[in-house]
């Protein structure tokens, strides 16, 4: 059973940036899809961005051009490299395996981002 761990978030202020890293417990080499998810509070996690094995990319309206994620397979380890950062990133940041409306894993404990001046 593939656990996931979220490190990186923090307190910053609008317009700075933050790298947020999810590493698997296990091999996420056969795994095509990973994404980040995030949850603000009263609101629905929402995927944010994911990237497949090849690279590929794929993001939401709200952090395209200022989010950038990427994995390191051999690492078993997704990035989300956040830039130009809004009072309205703030949230819980989850990595998963999107799977049309569901997910391959089970939900980590998240990281916070916290964006204020």
């Amino acid at each position: 059973q593939v656990q996931l761990v979220e490190s990186g978030g923090g307190l910053v202020q609008p317009g700075g940036s933050l790298r947020l890293s999810c590493a698997a417990s296990g091999s996420i080499f056969s795994i095509n899809a990973m994404g980040w998810y995030r949850q603000a509070p009263g609101e629905a996690r929402k995927l944010v961005a994911a990237v497949l094995s090849g690279g590929t990319t794929k993001y939401a309206d709200s952090v395209k051009g200022r989010f950038t994620i990427s994995r390191d397979n051999a690492k078993n380890t997704v990035y989300l490299h956040m830039n130009s950062l809004k009072p309205e990133d703030t949230a819980v940041y989850y990595c998963n395996a999107p799977r049309l409306n569901t997910t391959l894993f089970s939900w980590g404990q998240g990281t916070q981002v916290t964006v204020s001046s």
